[in-house]
């Protein structure tokens, strides 16, 4: 056969290649309940569909040739419920994935080339930091820029053009939190850890001694920092989630989500919604339970769930069309927002504006949460971020009082004049400036009322006010546009969002959110 030399070259390439760290480093992967690089990408991706790129990589340091088969990161790009992704993922078996010249400029190949032709990138983690003694020096400092005006800040910025994931699997520390920060979706398996600097660095440089939990476990991104938007239990339902997660996203910007049929049972809920909702004034319940009644069948989504717990951010589809959920919740604090809830909220806004998502906003807040701590967490300053994200929207906007709305956070909740297209309230909301109980005890001067007469008279002015704080008169002014029933929130939703959506732009976004810093 002609040219059977060049050919058996070429396949003993690719077998290296293939090889990747060996069967002794492979085996300690396994070893740890993990896949190896290879692996991860065959069970993510549609069977058969990844074409790899850069196979025959390997280190630019002389001597090296041979010991860093594809410099340790495979690339390339497959397809996931038939649409096309760019995919990335470290080889932890090969110099631990530390970062070098090579990976990074295919890294970046990858990357321009999602936002330039309109594909998800996913970044499946496990890595080192920068690779030593590659790094070091004024050359190899100078080198990890990709030598080009713009090329380190092309790889280390985003402007959001495809959605972004980064799945954290193992020790990432380095370029993995690098890219976590810069992705529209994290997912963190457990038993993984994610940091700027890995314990052993910590410990030599500063004297400081961790573990890699303690510094960025699930717990810690998932809970304290906001990081990870979703925690796994291992690596499959990893690759479920980040699949489920791209379900509700198009491919990219200039398009609008994708339309699913409609699960059988959904809004069946709806006739007995009122039931979830309290009649004592101040008793919490479970908002979860009233969006599931509302959203399709099983395809609530939440992001954060365990950070900035008195709000709800989630993904869902309303007849088969993906919604943007913000949602008070009366479980945590009352449904008071704090910092942490505003970030995340800030942060959700993005997504959705980003990738033609409509939003929903669900009421049932006594207020911002405030005092001496809030003011050492700026909430001031985030407050009006919020509101500044607010005013950058163009996805169509919908606003649903359901109970309680008070205070500067009735419009940060798309209340009146925030730029909510239908802005409607149930019959039990209560809209007023501070609770009724609160003001009472403003107007007795802060103290509380200690005889009957006064204990009468309070009671009634606070009964009052929750008559004045009826949806009614704002309704009859027009400063909302409807008090609706309840039952018919599932509806009503539907036929405005066809009425947002059959308009000249079709529903897409000017995406004016597409540059906030990704993360907060």
């Amino acid at each position: 056969m002609a040219f059977e030399k060049e050919l058996e070259q070429l396949q003993k390439r690719r077998e290296r290649a293939l090889a990747m760290g060996g069967p002794a480093k492979l085996q300690r992967q396994y070893d740890a309940g993990k896949y190896d690089a290879r692996q991860r990408i065959q069970r993510l991706l549609d069977a058969d569909s990844f074409m790899e790129i850069g196979m025959l990589n390997h280190s630019d340091v002389p001597g090296m040739e041979q010991k860093t088969p594809a410099d340790s990161k495979i690339g390339g790009f497959g397809k996931i419920d038939g649409r096309w992704v760019a995919i990335a993922a470290n080889d932890f078996t090969v110099m631990a994935a530390t970062s070098s010249r090579i990976a990074g400029r295919k890294e970046g190949h990858l990357k321009h080339h999602s936002a330039a032709h309109g594909m998800p990138l996913i970044y499946l983690g496990e890595a080192g930091g920068a690779r030593m003694p590659d790094i070091m020096g004024s050359q190899g400092l100078a080198s990890f820029g990709g030598g080009d005006l713009d090329s380190y800040l092309k790889i280390m910025s985003r402007v959001r053009q495809s959605p972004m994931v980064a799945a954290v699997m193992g020790e990432c520390y380095g370029m993995p939190t690098w890219m976590a920060c810069l992705a529209d979706f994290v997912v963190q398996v457990k038993g993984s850890a994610m940091g700027v600097s890995g314990p052993r660095i910590l410990e030599i440089a500063l004297g400081e001694k961790t573990t890699d939990e303690e510094l960025g476990g699930w717990k810690v991104h998932a809970e304290v920092t906001g990081m990870a938007d979703r925690t796994v239990e291992n690596e499959d339902e990893c690759f479920a989630v980040i699949r489920q997660f791209l379900g509700y996203l198009p491919s990219h910007r200039e398009q609008l989500p994708p339309v699913v049929e409609t699960p059988a049972g959904s809004g069946q809920g709806m006739a007995k919604i009122l039931d979830i909702l309290p009649e004592a004034r101040n008793r919490a319940y479970d908002m979860h339970r009233i969006l599931n009644c509302v959203v399709d069948e099983g395809s609530l989504f939440p992001l954060k769930p365990m950070f900035g717990r008195n709000v709800i951010t989630a993904l869902a589809r309303i007849g088969g069309k993906s919604v943007g959920l913000v949602a008070n919740q009366p479980m945590f604090g009352a449904g008071a927002m704090d910092t942490d809830g505003i970030d995340k909220v800030i942060s959700f806004l993005c997504l959705c504006d980003s990738f033609n998502v409509p939003l929903i906003f669900f009421h049932d807040t006594p207020g911002f949460l405030v005092g001496k701590a809030a003011e050492r967490k700026r909430v001031g300053a985030r407050v009006m971020n919020f509101m500044n994200a607010l005013g950058q929207l163009s996805v169509p906007r919908l606003s649903i009082i359901v109970r309680k709305t008070y205070g500067m956070a009735f419009w940060n909740m798309m209340g009146s004049g925030s730029g909510a297209d239908f802005l409607v309230a149930w019959p039990t909301a209560e809209m007023s400036f501070v609770a009724p109980e609160i003001a009472a005890n403003v107007v007795f001067g802060g103290k509380l009322p200690q005889d009957e007469r006064d204990k009468e008279k309070w009671q009634g002015m606070v009964d009052s006010m929750v008559d004045d704080a009826t949806p009614y008169a704002a309704a009859g002014h027009h400063l909302i546009h409807d008090v609706i029933d309840p039952r018919d929130t599932r509806e009503f939703i539907v036929k405005c969002l066809d009425i947002c959506q059959d308009s000249r732009t079709g529903g897409l976004s000017q995406h004016r959110l597409a540059n906030w810093p990704t993360k907060f």
